[in-house]
């Protein structure tokens, strides 16, 4: 009988890399991809699975938000920044590596100021993308 050998990203493997323990998820990346629905397929509480977003700052500068996938609210002023906007998806795979829709926090190209919503600490482990549509990694946050 065939073994059916585990799907590796570029995020696990930086994980495993830094000796960062995960535990790795998988869904249908032909279902419904937006985090809510991501978080039920889960069995994950919205709050508890965070998605990244890829943003430039009125002033120019990227910054990388992690937020929980029922809330996008006042990234701009964590960041000191009038206003921020999502970063055109044609834009998105040369500054980040990753695709719109498995974007995530862990291995991008070039290292961006990160910030996690608060909620991040009420948490034993949270859920982000693994770098991959179908993929995502529960860590210790």
């Amino acid at each position: 009988m065939a073994k059916h050998k585990e799907e590796k990203t570029n995020v696990m493997r930086t994980l495993e890399q830094k000796k960062i323990a995960y535990t790795a998820h998988a869904y249908d990346p032909e279902g419904p991809i937006d985090g809510v629905s991501v978080a039920q397929t889960l069995g994950q509480p919205a709050e508890q699975v965070f998605k990244t977003l890829v943003t430039r700052g009125a002033s120019g500068g990227y910054y990388v938000f992690d937020i929980p996938v029922a809330e996008l609210k006042k990234a701009a002023k964590a960041v000191g920044e009038k206003s921020v906007a999502m970063l055109p998806q044609k834009e998105l795979l040369g500054l980040t590596g990753y695709v719109h829709g498995g974007c995530s926090p862990v291995g991008m190209k070039k290292q961006f100021p990160t910030v996690f919503h608060e909620t991040v600490e009420l948490f034993d482990t949270i859920c982000v993308s693994a770098g991959k549509i179908g993929h995502q990694v529960e860590v210790d946050p």
